[in-house]
């Protein structure tokens, strides 16, 4: 094809697509397309940024990638197109709004970076402005018979400023930290947003001291938040901070780390959050031990290979601490590739999760990931693992595929077989039963099939998913059925 037709054709998808992603100073979580067109650009050297750090900042995408791609414009003319349109529309100033519609006849309990609705039935309305210095987003919605007994939810709202090179906000948005595409370890949108204060930088450009530059382009990223009351300790409060650099074209590497600590009956003064900030846990203070604490290190390396590209990745997460180091590990591995058949583009994956602390090298310590001895509704938030969906004590293998038409639709499909609560036992501890807690009740083996189709309709956008297991799996709060089929429309105004 010529440039002018790449370029024709792209604009004319991304209208379409941009009908199904809400307007922000970001691109958040849940647009494999937008993940694609960001990750092939920088593997094949047009976007030299930092692509593992969900919501990615649309200063950072602008700022990186060229004016034109005609040199290697077969390869990635369509991704170009997609979010150069997507910036245009969703990063200028002014307002704009959305109105969604959604129904499903299960809640899921297994997800991925394509995080689907989490209520059975809603309705929600998205009214976003954006200035040269503030930006705000007012997204009230009801769910109908949500997991967590919720109706009225502000999930998506935030008001956020930015000083410099920084952007601060508060608010609930989606974040997803780290290479997977299927599980983060350390933090994913499986669960809903948690409220939190936050910052992170507005541009990832490298550091200009010298000795420092060999660190290239870096993100750097920390909110603060605090959960439900209905927990084992009522209004416990997260941190959250994440660090990325990429000191090589193609190489991307993470260090996250949450803490969780405070809440009724818990110290949260200021020596508290000391303690925990320099590790100071474990046992050392008995029972003011600051509380909680998960640390990741993740990296991947994207290049090219002839007109397509590929990936290796990989994540290890430690419940605790050990000279410094993660201890109690978990671990994620993937790989990841694109192709042009057929005159679309696709992106494939196959991923490995193992979430039994110490079980991949090493001796299995079961009921240590996403638990804790004094915090024991554990790592979750509304009864969903703010890690992966698979929840701690879990063995997992992914393969899944998107493909990307040049008219704007999409098609997907993913198989995971799981080995779900590896050792049957658990500790997790319920406080309510109007929420309903995807933690695995027992021992199981489960075959996950994920289809899902996106298309333009009545102006709006349309997604259908469906989720089909081979047996029901038994949660503590109860049993999700085998079938889950799910319909969404998106009109943008």
């Amino acid at each position: 094809m010529t440039s002018k037709h790449w370029a024709l054709v792209g604009g004319a998808v991304a209208c379409l697509i941009s009908l199904s992603v809400a307007g922000a100073p970001w691109l958040s979580p849940g647009d494999p397309r937008a993940r694609f067109a960001a990750q092939k650009l920088a593997d094949r050297g047009h976007m030299n940024r930092t692509v593992t750090t969900w919501p990615l900042m649309w200063s950072a995408v602008q700022e990186a990638m060229p004016s034109g791609v005609s040199g290697d414009q077969n390869a990635v003319g369509m991704a170009a197109a997609y979010l150069r349109f997507e910036g245009e529309q969703l990063a200028k100033q002014g307002f704009r709004g959305e109105y969604r519609l959604y129904a499903s006849s299960e809640v899921t309990g297994i997800s991925g970076f394509d995080q689907g609705p989490r209520a059975q039935a809603g309705v929600a309305a998205n009214v976003q402005w954006q200035g040269e210095h503030w930006a705000f987003g007012l997204k009230p919605g009801y769910a109908h018979n949500p997991d967590d007994g919720e109706e009225l939810r502000l999930d998506g709202s935030y008001l956020a400023a930015t000083a410099g090179n920084w952007v601060f906000g508060i608010g609930a948005i989606d974040r997803w930290w780290g290479p997977g595409w299927q599980s983060s370890l350390i933090l994913s949108s499986n669960a809903r947003p948690i409220p939190a204060l936050w910052l992170n930088r507005a541009s990832a450009f490298a550091p200009e001291t010298h000795w420092l530059q060999w660190l290239g382009p870096w993100q750097l990223t920390a909110f603060a938040g605090q959960y439900e009351s209905d927990r084992a300790v009522p209004d416990a409060k997260l941190i959250g901070m994440r660090f990325t650099f990429r000191p090589v074209s193609g190489l991307d590497i993470g260090l996250s780390r949450a803490i969780m600590f405070g809440g009724e009956g818990r110290p949260e003064n200021a020596s508290t959050l000391w303690n925990a900030l320099i590790g100071r846990d474990n046992g050392q203070l008995e029972q003011n031990d600051p509380g909680n604490q998960l640390g990741s290190i993740d990296a991947r390396y994207g290049f090219a290979v002839g007109q397509q590209t590929m990936g290796i990745y990989a994540q290890m997460m430690g419940e605790d601490e050990a000279g410094a180091f993660p201890a109690r590990k978990s671990w994620l591995f993937g790989v990841d590739m694109t192709s042009q058949l057929f005159g679309h583009d696709q992106q494939w994956f196959a991923e490995y999760i193992n979430t039994l602390a110490d079980d991949f090298p090493g001796d299995a310590m079961p009921n240590i990931t996403y638990d804790h001895s004094r915090y024991r509704t554990g790592y979750r938030y509304y009864g969903r693992s703010q890690g992966a969906s698979f929840d701690g004590d879990a063995e997992a293998v992914t393969l899944g595929a998107y493909n990307f038409f040049d008219d704007g639709s999409n098609l997907s499909a993913k198989v995971t077989y799981a080995n779900l609560n590896k050792d049957g036992g658990n500790r997790t501890v319920i406080k309510t039963d109007e929420v309903f807690y995807t933690v695995p009740a027992r021992e199981q083996n489960v075959a996950i099939l994920n289809l899902g189709y996106g298309a333009e309709l009545f102006n709006g956008w349309l997604n259908l998913n469906l989720q089909a297991t081979d047996k029901k799996i038994e949660y503590l709060s109860g049993e999700k059925d085998q079938w889950s089929l799910g319909a969404e429309w998106t009109y943008r105004f």
